[in-house]
Parts: C-alpha cells; sequence; structure tokens
C-alpha cells in the first residue's frame, strides 16, 4: 500500500494560490489548494488628474487597476518582485521594486520624494492590510488610496477539515486569512499543524493558538517574500 506523503496548504485567494502550489509541485512537495480568501473586483472610476505614480502593495491591486484603465505611463512603485513583474506584464514601463512589505515600499517612494511631482494613487483592497498612507504624508507626499478589489473570507472545504490532524503545515501570506484560520482552529483544533507566515503581522492572530494547544507552532519568514516563505518548508 502507498501511503500519501503529508500536504502543505495553501491558504491565499486564487489566482495566486495556484502559482505557489506550482512553486511546491517543483519542490516535489504534495499541496491541498484551499483558499482562505477569495478576491472579488470592483468598479470604482479612475480620476488619474495630478497622479504622478502609482503603488501597489499586491498582485491583485495590479491586476484589478489593470482592468479599470488603459493608462500605463505612470511610474509604478510595487511591494516586492512579484508584484513588480505582474506590473510590467500589464505593460508599465517604469517599475521600481521595494522588496519587502509594506514598510519598504514606503521607504522606497519616501526616498524619491522629490522625483514625484504630483500625487501618489494606491490602488488595492477595500481594507487594506497595512497603512502605506500615513508615511507617504508624513514625508510630505500626496497620497490616496482607491479601493479597486475586495478580499472576502470564505470557509475551507469540510475534506480540508477532516484532514487537518494529517497536514504537513498550513502556509499564511496575510493576516486576514490568518486570522480565518485562528477562528477555524478554535472550533476544530489541529495541535500537529505547523503554521507558516510570511511575516510577523500575519503570524500575530495565532499566537496564541499555540498556547493553548490548538496549533503546534507559529514561524515566521525572516523576510516578506514567498521565497523565504517557502524556504521555511526546508528547515
Amino acid at each position: 500500500m502507498v501511503i500519501a506523503a503529508p500536504r502543505i496548504w495553501i491558504t491565499r485567494a486564487l489566482p495566486g494560490a495556484e502559482e505557489t502550489a506550482g512553486r511546491l509541485r517543483a519542490m516535489a512537495l504534495p499541496v491541498l489548494v484551499d483558499p482562505l480568501l477569495a478576491v472579488v473586483p470592483l468598479s470604482p472610476s479612475v480620476d488619474l488628474d495630478g497622479v504622478a505614480a502609482l503603488a501597489f502593495t499586491s498582485v491583485n491591486g495590479v491586476e484589478a487597476f489593470a482592468r479599470l484603465s488603459a493608462v500605463r505611463d505612470r511610474p509604478v512603485f510595487a511591494v516586492g518582485e512579484r508584484t513588480a513583474r505582474a506590473a510590467r506584464e500589464a505593460g508599465f514601463g517604469e517599475v521600481a521594486s521595494a522588496d519587502g512589505d509594506v514598510g519598504a515600499l514606503a521607504a522606497l517612494i519616501t526616498a524619491r520624494a522629490s522625483g514625484i511631482g504630483g500625487e501618489v494613487l494606491v490602488p488595492g483592497a477595500l481594507e487594506p492590510a497595512g497603512d502605506l498612507i500615513t508615511p507617504l504624508v508624513a514625508a510630505g507626499l500626496k497620497a490616496r488610496r482607491l479601493a479597486v478589489y475586495e478580499t472576502v473570507e470564505r470557509d475551507p472545504a469540510p475534506e480540508t477539515l477532516d484532514q487537518l490532524g494529517s497536514l504537513a503545515a498550513v502556509l499564511l501570506h496575510s493576516p486576514r486569512a490568518a486570522g480565518k484560520l485562528a477562528r477555524v482552529l478554535e472550533a476544530r483544533p489541529a495541535p500537529s499543524l505547523r503554521a507558516l507566515c510570511l511575516s510577523p503581522s500575519v503570524a500575530a492572530p495565532l499566537e496564541t493558538l499555540v498556547q493553548t494547544g490548538r496549533l503546534d507552532s507559529v514561524t515566521s519568514a525572516p523576510h516578506p517574500t514567498e521565497t523565504a516563505l517557502l524556504d521555511l518548508l526546508t528547515t
């Protein structure tokens, strides 16, 4: 009898979940794709008058904005290389990557503030995970958000809940997904499950579950990139 290897649960929203799954399969790791979040596009009007630059904190923001506007002549600041790549693929020619988190993105933009002759528009989620506007305004820049998509929570499939005790680990890319998982595990503890998180802010909603025995452990990636996150699977 062949015994299947424990699978790794990918909780991020589609289509990003499938990209992560592809990377894990390339590492010969079995996966379970069951997102705890879903992305719903919004349809706001896009006013770019006075906008000198765009800042994206996620691939979802790039894709949603690209569906709403054909403008590609503004310089783009991206939170990380995946988001930067999505912007280039969408047709933006001038793209700079912070290769980090929202704090790193704010630092990148403020370091180049003297070359930004107008407003910074931040297309993103209706409820963003991090605050990019405040540090930009504090640095003397004009900045505003534009909600181009909404992230909604979804329940895991019954089959996933039945496998909680046999999964190798669960990957969390956002505080919102971690918060949803925390509520799931309050009702369905998984004392042998390892939670691997993109950053300490993602890990925060899960910390008390370890103390109460509902989760085995919570580990944050040393750098907020998916490569660093996946490296936790081999350490």
